[in-house]
């Protein structure tokens, strides 16, 4: 009897732990994640039965604001002024699915929350308001993006070098926000249904393609490759490379072609601007693994990077140790191929970092957040993320992007007297007869960069370069964003961009 008595009372204890601990789990560990999530009763009703705080852009247009319907209980529904334009970035807050992109991340703020006492009263009846969060994004620019765009699947970055704001951030597909603000459910899940489904590319349209879709990045990498030679071997700056057509590959009887079967050869300077891939890949077998996965890594591959945003996205490098026995899979991806996998986003902080004397700042999109009564309650300070080179290095790459743009890869797609460093990438994919995705990186003024720009359009035709199909677009947001910092209207002077 004595025994059994022993065994419940020890199972009582095991349940009485069991209890304590998933208090204290949900008392203190879990309290926040509760307290902000949609499907709390009392999060819902503070959405709707107060007043969100506006989203506004960086020229002052309003992206988000609740508005009142009416009724007895003056419940309020959000409202999206330019819709599908922004939709990505700053997402949505919705009844019956919650909150999504900016919308989520500052979901605190934005929702109505107690404001520092003004007066004794406010002291014993504490008064409850949103706050308003400010953002560095330009609409104007988010326009030339999706025009120049002409509906293909993709994504633009623009980035200022000099503080990480991110002055435009479009992506193809997207949506449009005001049916998840619907009291109505059916008209909600209708939308979200929609939505939600993949399209033919496979890209969700509630993701944001230049955060969360990662593409090989061509010889966009070469950048990165350039600085692993600059950083761990500046001897082969100057080594000279056979001129090949096409170059075999250790370990394997497979071997490496230039783009169109081409001829080319020489030092770094003279093979960048053509986008050299058989000397380039001879480059990346000459750094070896440890040089180039250092470098990718210094650049911020594999993590996540540190955006307000929710669900970004690695870029992705191979570990040095995968090419201890594959030095082909060396070769290719010392010019973007192969495994290597990088998001618009990297891609533009990449250019950022050369930009910048080496230094990459933190992307953002937060500018400053005011109260209800305008004062200021944050404001973003600029901080740095990484720093891959040091200024002398960045100064080595910055005239061999200057010249991929006048007479490399990239002549003639700017105008000549935009001062520019770029560099394109065609990657292969091989899935049939859209097997490119096509890049270019690029920043302006060259002499002191103020603007540092990626764009990427996946899934092309066989024969469509980066050049062809991101040059025009990357053309349009270069003269957009140094008409914008100018004064001057973001749809620039140039006649081929869409006005």
């Amino acid at each position: 009897m004595s025994r059994r008595l022993s065994v419940l009372a020890s199972f009582i204890l095991i349940l009485f732990v069991v209890v304590a601990a998933q208090s204290m789990n949900i008392q203190f560990f879990r309290a926040k994640a509760l307290d902000a999530s949609p499907l709390n009763p009392r999060v819902f009703a503070s959405s709707v039965t107060a007043p969100r705080g506006e989203i506004v852009a960086g020229d002052g247009t309003i992206l988000a604001r609740s508005v009142s319907i009416g009724g007895t209980q003056n419940i309020y529904k959000r409202v999206y002024p330019l819709g599908a334009l922004t939709a990505g970035v700053v997402g949505f807050s919705s009844p019956s699915y919650g909150t999504w992109a900016l919308e989520a991340e500052y979901n605190t703020y934005l929702t109505a929350h107690a404001q520092p006492a003004q007066s004794f009263a406010q002291v014993l009846a504490p008064t409850s308001a949103a706050d308003n969060v400010n953002l560095t994004l330009q609409p104007s620019l988010q326009r030339v993006a999706q025009k120049a765009m002409g509906g293909l699947d993709g994504a633009a970055v623009v980035l200022d070098p000099r503080n990480g704001d991110v002055l435009a951030m479009y992506s193809n597909p997207t949506y449009n926000p005001t049916p998840f603000t619907s009291f109505n459910y059916l008209v909600a899940k209708a939308a979200w249904l929609k939505d939600t489904k993949n399209n033919s590319h496979g890209f969700p349209p509630l993701g944001l393609v230049a955060t969360q879709q990662t593409f090989p990045p061509g010889s966009t990498f070469k950048i990165v490759t350039t600085s692993a030679v600059v950083v761990s071997m500046p001897q082969l700056m100057t080594k000279v490379y056979p001129k090949l057509h096409f170059t075999k590959l250790p370990n394997t009887n497979k071997t490496l072609s230039n783009y169109a079967s081409e001829l080319c050869g020489g030092t770094i300077p003279q093979m960048l601007p053509p986008s050299c891939d058989t000397g380039y890949a001879l480059v990346g077998l000459d750094l070896g693994g440890t040089n180039l996965a250092n470098a990718a890594d210094s650049y911020g591959y594999n993590e996540v990077p540190p955006i307000d945003l929710p669900g970004v996205a690695a870029s992705y490098f191979p570990s040095a140790s995968s090419f201890t026995y594959n030095q082909p899979q060396l070769a290719y991806s010392a010019i973007g191929q192969e495994n290597v996998k990088t998001s618009a986003l990297m891609n533009a902080l990449t250019a950022a970092a050369v930009a910048n004397g080496g230094v990459m700042m933190t992307p953002h999109l937060m500018n400053y957040i005011t109260g209800p009564d305008g004062s200021i309650v944050k404001r973003y300070k600029p901080t740095v993320w990484k720093t891959p080179l040091t200024s002398s290095q960045a100064a080595q790459i910055v005239p061999l992007m200057v010249d991929v743009a006048k007479y490399g890869t990239a002549a003639g797609v700017f105008p000549p007297g935009d001062d520019v460093g770029a560099k394109t990438g065609t990657s292969q994919v091989g899935n049939g007869v859209q097997n490119t995705d096509d890049w270019m990186i690029a920043f302006a003024p060259a002499s002191h960069p103020t603007i540092a720009v990626a764009v990427v359009i996946p899934f092309q035709v066989t024969s469509a370069t980066g050049a062809s199909v991101a040059g025009p677009i990357m053309r349009c947001l270069v003269e957009g964003a140094l008409a914008l910092q100018s004064g001057q209207p973001a749809s620039g002077t140039s006649t081929t961009c869409p006005s």
